[in-house]
């Protein structure tokens, strides 16, 4: 699909441009309708289990509904005690609710991006396109990378060590003992890995110099253009609209 396609550094630079632009706004309508425009467009342009999405989304919209029960329940006095409005059989003030409104899409708005871009994205071509187009230096992308394929390995063994002490009968012990014993043979595995892995790339000519070249070579179609241009008029005809109604706010120090 399209956002499985797309450059992926372009792809973090709009989605940082975009969070950052959110930040600066306090008004519920204009993030309300992005969250709902970015939830669509992951569903519609892009390849993924729906049902991890949702398990995903999940936790960030209880915290949000959280962000949005506290605001109001523990609110300052309002500037207008007498503009109220009736929330679930209770008469709160209507610029306390604004507010917890506010920080409530704001936050699915962070989570709904955040999640599009994880869905989206392959990791390695990411850290592919963060040296060839942003000029990551190859030892830290290569770092993370290795790293990254470390942690399906230490699941693995993390199983494999569980099971030996088991056969061994120490698996019956419980809390900090248990895992102590975990921790000490996957932490020598690991280094042990690290090790190899750095004599292997040594020995492949691996300098991290800048000045390399690549089996993938990621590049900057115009397509990849579509992205930033589309999500930027989008979150602009949004902002139109919170201010045509009357919503729209920046940030001035609410809380």
């Amino acid at each position: 699909m399209y956002l499985n396609n797309l450059n992926p550094s372009v792809k973090a630079l709009t989605i940082l441009g975009l969070v950052l632009v959110l930040a600066l706004l306090f008004d519920p309508v204009t993030p309300f309708l992005f969250t709902v425009s970015t939830i669509l467009l992951t569903f519609v342009f892009g390849t993924f289990r729906k049902k991890h999405y949702l398990l995903y989304l999940l936790p960030f919209t209880i915290f949000a509904f959280g962000m949005l029960w506290t605001t109001i329940a523990f609110a300052d006095a309002p500037a207008d005690p007498g503009d109220t409005m009736t929330l679930l059989l209770w008469e709160v003030p209507r610029e306390d609710v604004m507010v917890a409104f506010s920080l409530f899409f704001r936050i699915l708005a962070f989570a709904t991006l955040s999640l599009l871009f994880v869905f989206t994205t392959n990791m390695v071509e990411f850290l592919l396109s963060l040296m060839q187009q942003l000029r990551l230096p190859p030892k830290l992308a290569y770092g993370v990378l290795a790293g990254y394929r470390f942690l399906p390995m230490l699941k693995t063994e993390f199983g494999q060590i569980q099971a030996a002490h088991r056969v061994r009968g120490l698996g019956q012990e419980s809390g900090w003992k248990r895992y102590r014993r975990f921790a000490v043979p996957l932490l020598a595995g690991a280094i042990r890995k690290a090790e190899r892995t750095a004599v292997a790339m040594e020995s492949k000519g691996f300098t991290g110099s800048r000045e390399r070249t690549f089996y993938r070579n990621l590049t900057v179609r115009k397509k990849d253009w579509l992205f930033p241009v589309g999500m930027g008029l989008l979150l602009g005809f949004f902002l139109i609209l919170s201010i045509h109604f009357g919503y729209f706010s920046w940030y001035q120090g609410q809380l």
